[in-house]
């Protein structure tokens, strides 16, 4: 069995401002302050969270 893909993603814009969406997305990817890392199975769902806020948050590591 192969080894599960995983991301790592670093929240890098704060959510003051933005839209509640936005704000719900981060919370969903488990982030909520600036600089928190998260290490994420890569899944079509979770790439398109992340794409849904790139202003917010950038891709670390890709393994």
């Amino acid at each position: 069995m192969a080894a599960k893909k995983t991301i790592t993603v670093e929240q890098v814009g704060s959510p003051i401002r933005r839209p509640e969406s936005q704000r719900k997305v981060l919370v969903g990817l488990g982030l909520n302050k600036m600089h928190r890392r998260r290490t994420l199975e890569d899944t079509p769902a979770v790439r398109g969270m992340v794409n849904k806020i790139p202003h917010l948050v950038k891709i670390v590591d890709e393994a």
